[in-house]
């Protein structure tokens, strides 16, 4: 059980929902309740009645792209508008249902998103591109009082599809952040990935502090191998943890590790950890 409680923390559907264990919504929502954590995040549209009513939190929508949602995005002018339509739909979901957060992406950056030959969209034009889009969203979002939050996405690890995703554009928490600081809006934000960035930058407490004003939304999940936050990864997260108090942070942590071992279990050793 949460005792201090000065993190708010979520637990992530698809981990529980989509992977080997298959929990549904009511298991992932006792887990919640039984945990001490006051929300879920990431789950589908038509079960957000059943989390209002275990009187939860959801704190992260999807952006209603299919799947895979993070190939098709906004640094790409052939997905562009798909993207900024679909997304418009679930911001507006996000908001009759008090849903604090909309998750976008970069996109991947090959020209067709399901054929690496395609050829590439470089760094400088995908920024631009996704600035454009995101620009367009915060604006929709912001009357609506929900927040873009641009994720960042590892590409080193291709062992399996949800821990790596090669050719992701935003793939640099520093370019991410550019973005979302050349957006300049209240409603565009970071979903600061602790798993993700530790991959491919490291340094996170310090890259935390660096965009602490730029920072809507924290995953977390143990390196190498997306899974437990055990003493077999290698992220010290009580101190990041520990950051997140110091930098002022008031957002939810999402608990979004794959398990390996039996769920319960794991999540009450990840959110004893994380209760700092």
């Amino acid at each position: 059980m949460v005792k201090n409680g000065r993190i708010q923390q979520s637990l992530a559907y698809w981990c529980l929902n989509a992977t080997d264990w298959q929990w549904d919504c009511d298991r992932i929502c006792d887990a919640a309740v039984g945990l001490g954590c006051p929300a879920v995040e990431l789950v589908p549209p038509d079960l957000w009645a059943a989390v209002r009513q275990r009187g939860l939190q959801n704190v992260l929508a999807h952006n209603g792209m299919p799947g895979p949602v993070f190939a098709k995005g906004l640094n790409n002018p052939r997905y562009r508008e798909e993207v900024i339509a679909r997304t418009k739909v679930e911001i507006d979901r996000a908001a009759d249902s008090g849903i604090p957060n909309v998750i976008a992406f970069t996109g991947y950056r090959w020209l067709d998103a399901d054929n690496p030959r395609s050829g590439e969209i470089s760094p400088v034009q995908g920024a631009a591109n996704t600035v454009k889009g995101l620009t367009e969203l915060a604006r929709y979002a912001e009357p609506r009082r929900v927040t873009m939050v641009l994720e960042q996405l590892n590409t080193r690890d291709q062992s399996h599809p949800m821990k790596g995703h090669p050719g992701y554009q935003g793939d640099d928490i520093d370019y991410c952040a550019e973005i979302v600081r050349q957006v300049g809006s209240p409603c565009a934000k970071l979903l600061f990935d602790v798993y993700h960035v530790a991959i491919m930058n490291g340094d996170v407490i310090r890259r935390l502090h660096q965009y602490r004003d730029w920072i809507g939304h924290i995953h977390a999940a143990g390196v190498p191998g997306r899974a437990e936050l055990d003493d077999r990864q290698e992220i010290n997260y009580p101190a990041v943890m520990r950051a997140l108090l110091d930098i002022g942070y008031q957002g939810y942590v999402g608990q979004e590790f794959i398990p390996t071992r039996d769920p319960m279990e794991g999540l009450a050793q990840a959110v004893s950890l994380c209760d700092v």
